[in-house]
């Protein structure tokens, strides 16, 4: 499993404990992140060659199970230009899948209902077979913050 924008650490916490000793918690981040029990953190750019080797050194080969992405850009208050700039972190976390996962794995991303939301649940539909959408009971009803979650890649 993969941590896309991990800092600071509560997803890698929950996955650590779900995959157990047999599984394999890997956190990446621009920031730097507290060490977390069974979690291999990597701190860089997930799009940069140095940090993908490195990742790629930890999966020794493999490829990944689960992507998972709570990314969100440095917000600037201007509604427009944050949605627009989570957006690009989610389109770019399915570019990752499209390169790392499983053929049957999944990818669950945060994302922010705008102008970008329908494209990118047409390019979730077309790069998996489900798609689902969720809103958190956590999250206000105000808030256009989601969580979408795609399975088995086409």
């Amino acid at each position: 499993m993969v941590d896309l924008g991990a800092t600071p650490g509560g997803w890698s916490q929950v996955a650590a404990k779900r995959v157990g000793e047999t599984g394999k918690v890997i956190a990446l981040d621009l920031l730097e992140m507290q060490p977390i029990h069974a979690v291999d953190f990597i701190q860089g750019d997930f799009r940069e060659d140095e940090v993908v080797r490195k990742l790629e050194e930890k999966l020794a080969g493999r490829k990944i199970g689960l992507v998972l992405s709570d990314m969100a850009p440095n917000m600037s208050g201007v509604p427009l230009v944050d949605q627009a700039r989570g957006m690009y972190l989610a389109e770019l976390g399915l570019e990752f899948c499209r390169q790392h996962l499983k053929p049957d794995g999944a990818y669950l991303v945060k994302v922010f209902q705008g102008s970008d939301f329908e494209t990118f649940v047409k390019a979730m539909r077309e790069m998996f077979v489900t798609v689902a959408t969720r809103k958190p009971k956590a999250s206000r009803d105000r808030s256009a913050e989601l969580y979408m979650l795609g399975r088995t890649l086409r």
